[in-house]
């Protein structure tokens, strides 16, 4: 849903109503997850995706039933066994869409929603999606302000609690409510959508390869920052439009900057006199990943210096070094790509082994 925000801001600021398709449930080997979103707009323009492309063809004309009838609605999409050629999906997986119409009328928090996103601000979106209360209806929940309603008091209070316990994670979930909000029944299901600051990617050393990184992370949906304590070489010319470039001394600037379990830290200097004090603070500190450049016997330089500095073993068990895949990468745009893969594959679990070598869903269930 993100990434189709700024178009959609732009078609509700114009009051032109369009249809907005959600997932809000998956099962088995489906291809995108809860959240993925779908939208058409003004002549028939779409943004979005929910199914790689299996389904899209079914969700625009959907989509556009609903925009014109005002009336949401919930999908199921799965494969077909008797009919391969059928509307469904391929890959054997199953999805839950939720497809409603928004407008100002429909969708009051809508707005407040999206500038809250692209000003990188926590916001969950809590949407019915099925039983007594309205089908479609939305809540806009920040830490200290909600706006819109989902019919009942209760449930707004109930779905509130909730939704920011979500945003505190950073989740996205479908629960369940009794028509007044009650606890521990279904009657009502309610998708919780919580859109937190994007991840933070924390670069250090300007070299050739950091802007290859800073760009590759900067897709990848991180708040990118460069920092290095050459001047000459951390210069914003030097790197992606976006990118925030800080010059400092990497431990001194990673010292006084937040980091949580979703950072990313790649260390690019392979220089004991920056890479030292810098790795011994950062392994001492919360991050989703911790990268640093270099050959086997820098690494292995590098080990005995932090074991030096008393970093123990489960400490320097969460270095990834040399960082990046073995994909043979040679360019700087190639060591990227390794780099990234590596995140990817930790974040999610993967092996990094090629797909033909390997077995199951290639799509596992979020959570798996």
């Amino acid at each position: 849903m993100r990434e189709i925000l700024p178009a959609l801001a732009r078609w509700y600021a114009a009051g032109i109503p369009f249809g907005l398709a959600t997932v809000v449930a998956v099962s088995r080997s489906a291809p995108r997850g809860p959240g993925a979103a779908m939208a058409v707009g003004p002549g028939d323009e779409v943004v979005g995706s929910v199914s790689g492309g299996c389904v899209e063809g079914a969700v625009f004309e959907l989509a556009q039933e609903v925009a014109a009838s005002g009336e949401a609605r919930l999908e199921t999409f799965g494969y077909s066994d008797e009919d391969a050629f059928a509307v469904g999906l391929t890959c054997g997986g199953e999805i839950t869409l939720l497809v409603r119409p928004v407008t100002a009328a429909t969708d009051p928090a809508f707005g407040a929603v999206a500038a809250s996103v692209a000003a990188g601000e926590p916001v969950t979106v809590a949407t019915v999606v099925d039983g007594p209360a309205p089908r479609g209806a939305a809540l806009g929940v920040w830490p200290g302000s909600v706006t819109g309603t989902l019919g009942a008091e209760g449930l707004d209070v109930a779905v509130t609690a909730d939704a920011r316990g979500e945003l505190a994670l950073g989740a996205s979930v479908l629960r369940h409510y009794g028509a007044h909000g009650e606890r521990r029944e279904d009657a009502v299901s309610v998708f919780l959508q919580s859109f937190a600051p994007p991840p933070r990617m924390l670069v250090f050393g300007a070299i050739d390869y950091a802007a290859a990184v800073a760009r590759i992370g900067d897709f990848l949906g991180y708040r990118v920052t460069v920092c290095d304590a050459r001047p000459v070489f951390a210069t914003p010319k030097r790197f992606p439009t976006g990118v925030e470039v800080v010059v400092d001394w990497p431990h001194r600037y990673l010292s006084g900057t937040g980091t949580d379990d979703r950072t990313v830290i790649c260390v690019l200097t392979h220089d004991p006199k920056f890479d030292v004090p810098l790795l011994e603070e950062a392994l001492r500190r919360p991050a989703a990943y911790i990268g640093a450049m270099g050959s086997r016997r820098t690494h292995d330089e590098r080990r005995a210096r932090l074991t030096e500095a008393g970093l123990t073993g489960a400490e320097l068990a969460r270095l990834r070094s040399p960082l990046g895949l073995d994909l043979g990468a040679r360019t700087p745009e190639e060591v990227a790509v390794s780099v990234a893969a590596e995140i990817v594959a930790l974040r999610w679990g993967g092996s990094g082994a090629p797909l033909t070598a390997t077995t199951g869903a290639v799509h596992p269930p979020v959570g798996h």
